[in-house]
C-alpha cells in the first residue's frame, strides 16, 4: 500500500470516484451505442437500397439522406456538442450528466454508424441480390434475408469500429459536464494530478481492448 501511495498518491486518494466514472462511461456507451446502432442501421439500409441501381432506387431520398450524413460527419464533435445543447434541454431538460450527453453522442455517432453499415452491405455480391430478385423476393425480404444476413461479419466489424470511436467521443463530452472517465482525466489533469490521468488512459485502453476482443470473436464465429 505504501508503494501505491508513493507512486500514485492521487489515485489512492480518489479511488472511490473511479467506480462511478467507469459506470457512467459504460452507461453512455451502452445507451448511445444501442440508439446509434438502430438508427444508423436504418439509415445505412435506406442509403443502400435507394442509391442508383438499388432495389428501391429513389434519387431524392438518397440525395437528401446522403448529404445529411455527410454534413454531420464533417462537423467536429467538440463543436457539435454546444450546437445540440438546445436539443438536450428540450428532451432531457439538462445539458449535463449522462442524459445531457446522449443527444450529442447519438447525433455524432449515427452518421459514422450509417456509413459503416452501408460499407458492409455494399460488400455483398450483387449476384446474390439479383438472384433474390429473380426468385420473386420482395424488397423487404431482400433487406432482411440478404443485406442484413449475408455480411454479418462486416457489420460486426463496423459496429466494433464505431464503438471504439464512440469511447473517444464519450471522453470528450466529459469536458462539458457529462462525467465519466474523460471528466476525471481532464479535471484532475488540470490540477497536475497526472497519475489519475494516466490511470484513466489505461482504463480506457482496457475497455477498448475488451470491445475489440469481443468484436473479433464474434466476427470469427459468424464467418462462414
Amino acid at each position: 500500500m505504501d508503494i501505491l501511495i508513493e507512486f500514485i498518491p492521487n489515485v489512492v486518494k480518489y479511488a472511490h470516484q473511479f467506480p462511478k466514472a467507469i459506470l457512467d462511461t459504460l452507461l453512455m456507451l451502452l445507451y448511445s451505442g444501442v440508439i446509434s446502432l438502430v438508427i444508423g442501421l436504418i439509415f445505412g439500409v435506406i442509403v443502400v437500397v435507394t442509391r442508383k441501381g438499388g432495389i428501391l432506387e429513389n434519387k431524392v431520398v438518397f440525395f437528401i439522406l446522403d448529404k445529411i450524413i455527410n454534413l454531420f460527419r464533417s462537423i467536429p464533435f467538440i463543436i457539435l456538442i454546444p450546437m445540440l445543447f438546445f436539443l438536450s434541454r428540450i428532451i432531457f431538460n439538462t445539458t449535463i450528466g449522462i442524459s445531457g450527453a446522449l443527444v450529442p453522442l447519438v447525433v455524432g455517432t449515427i452518421p459514422f454508424m450509417a456509413r459503416q453499415m452501408e460499407s458492409a452491405m455494399m460488400e455483398i455480391d450483387e449476384g446474390i441480390v439479383e438472384a433474390a430478385i429473380s426468385m420473386g423476393m420482395s424488397p423487404m425480404q431482400i433487406i432482411l434475408h440478404v443485406y442484413l444476413r449475408e455480411n454479418v461479419p462486416g457489420m460486426i466489424r463496423g459496429i466494433t469500429i464505431t464503438l471504439i470511436a464512440l469511447i473517444g467521443q464519450i471522453a470528450i463530452v466529459g469536458a462539458v459536464g457529462a462525467g465519466g472517465l474523460g471528466d476525471m482525466a481532464i479535471r484532475y489533469g488540470q490540477r497536475y494530478m497526472y497519475d489519475i490521468t494516466y490511470t484513466v488512459v489505461i482504463l480506457i485502453l482496457i475497455i477498448i481492448s475488451v470491445i475489440q476482443s469481443i468484436g473479433n470473436k464474434l466476427v470469427d464465429k459468424t464467418t462462414h
